[in-house]
């Protein structure tokens, strides 16, 4: 009978069966005093290269937890390799940007400052951590790479062009998405989104000219920033990425 884990947790140890390793203080407060496990429990740990583990809790001293590694739950898989380009936004919406493109199985989060960016600061450790509770909850084996914030041009400049880049083109004058993507060959991909004031035309005008770059329309409402890569990344996930390949 399978053991069903109290929780999961994101670790930065190794990971193999019979090993004891000792837990940071904020996991082990959050194991025994907002859980409130006990000496015993079963939690799940993964580190994003080793698979999942259980194991069970053998102790809790003042500021730590000592577990002990028990069986492989779950194998390493490989990750969908989909990148997510933003323009930053304000605090909640990106805390929840960084939480949904995590769930959706993006692999990598670059922020990005374009001419209409209003927020100057970037927040990478908050934006890790929300992540990584993305992570737990949804079962993913990794966390996304979290990169520091780029000039979009700059970034553009270093873009390896057999990776596909998705434009959320707010103007609408793009193709449909399905549409769009219909005529795509499968691939690397990353998906692009701009600041709440949109992209400057002078930025669409360069990005459409760059031949790995694919417009598309989201419909004809005006979404928000966070809405349209969430709307981008189900839609790209659903006909060209793992959601394609995989029941629900």
């Amino acid at each position: 009978m399978r053991v069903k884990p109290e929780t999961r947790l994101f670790v930065e140890s190794d990971l193999a069966s019979g090993q004891v390793i000792g837990l940071s203080a904020d996991h082990a407060h959050y194991l025994k005093s907002v859980l409130r496990l006990k000496e015993g429990a079963t939690i799940a740990l993964f580190n994003g290269k080793d698979g999942e583990f259980l194991a069970r809790i053998d102790s809790f001293s003042r500021n730590a937890c000592s577990v002990a590694l028990q069986s492989q739950s779950r194998e390493q898989t490989a990750d969908s390799d989909l990148w997510l380009v933003f323009a930053p936004i304000k605090r909640a919406r990106i805390d929840f940007l960084a939480e949904k493109a995590t769930e959706l199985g993006v692999s990598a989060l670059y922020p990005v400052m374009t001419r209409h960016t209003m927020v100057e600061r970037v927040n990478l450790d908050r934006l890790r951590a929300n992540a990584i509770e993305a992570a737990e909850q949804s079962e993913r084996l990794s966390v996304p790479e979290i990169h520091g914030v780029l000039p979009l041009d700059r970034l553009m400049e270093s873009w390896d062009s057999a990776r596909r880049l998705m434009l959320c083109d707010e103007t609408r004058t793009a193709p449909p998405v399905a549409a769009a993507l219909a005529r795509e060959a499968a691939g690397k991909w990353a998906v692009l989104v701009g600041p709440e004031g949109g992209f400057a035309e002078t930025e669409l005008d360069a990005l459409r000219k760059l031949p790995f770059v694919c417009p598309v329309s989201l419909g004809p409402r005006v979404l928000r920033a966070d809405t349209a890569a969430i709307a981008a990344l189900a839609v790209l996930q659903a006909l060209r990425g793992d959601a394609a390949q995989h029941g629900s």
